[in-house]
């Protein structure tokens, strides 16, 4: 711990980032008269005509300053390591956040659900294809990278991550409407919850050689 470096720690900010989408989903649920999340996308929530907009967008901005703060530091902190495919795969997963976070805030869904409309077209289609493709690539590589190095953890959470990013986006188009919800917050969570599994590992690289 004393050998850590105030980057080392604030790439914690992956783990708080956690906290605040956790927080857009429940207090923005709380605000949405209706919301049933068993049956609705978690995206609904900061829909530009959602009751829970104004919340919900206020909590998911913080995650996102958090989430791209902790990606660009791990971004500097890779650098020296051995792996390339490691060090792509963390590059490419911090692009895929960057992307979701200015994206998705550029163009929010128009409407709860898809209404057809430019706006959501390209939120819905564009944005998460976008972002689905680089988190599957991205996992790929930061497994494969893992297992040739030391952190071989790192790697079974990536394969674990990607799976349950896998079981959502199939899952999702699959079931019935009224667990639609659950099986789509098994991607969205998965892709979260990486970004703070990779801060951890950003804690943990060993700065002293640098």
């Amino acid at each position: 711990m004393k050998n850590k470096k105030l980057i080392n720690w604030l790439c914690l900010s992956g783990i708080i980032s956690i906290i605040f989408y956790l927080l857009h989903d429940i207090v923005g649920a709380m605000n949405y008269p209706g919301y049933n999340w068993m049956s609705q996308a978690v995206s609904d929530l900061t829909s530009t005509d959602a009751p829970s907009f104004v919340v919900a967008s206020g909590f998911t901005t913080v995650y996102k300053v958090l989430t791209c703060l902790c990606c660009a530091l791990l971004c500097i902190l890779v650098k020296n390591e051995d792996k390339k495919t490691l060090r792509i795969g963390v590059y490419l997963f911090s692009i895929m956040n960057f992307i979701s976070a200015i994206g998705y805030a550029l163009f929010p869904l128009s409407s709860a659900g898809y209404d057809g409309s430019i706006q959501s077209f390209i939120h819905v289609y564009i944005l998460t294809t976008l972002v689905v493709l680089l988190s599957i690539v991205s996992l790929v590589l930061i497994a494969i990278g893992s297992f040739k190095s030391k952190y071989k953890l790192l790697g079974i959470l990536a394969i674990t991550s990607l799976v349950l990013m896998f079981l959502g986006a199939v899952g999702s188009a699959n079931v019935p409407k009224d667990i639609f919800g659950v099986v789509e917050r098994l991607s969205t969570y998965s892709a979260v919850v990486f970004t703070g599994i990779l801060g951890i590992f950003g804690f943990k690289i060993n700065t002293s050689k640098d």
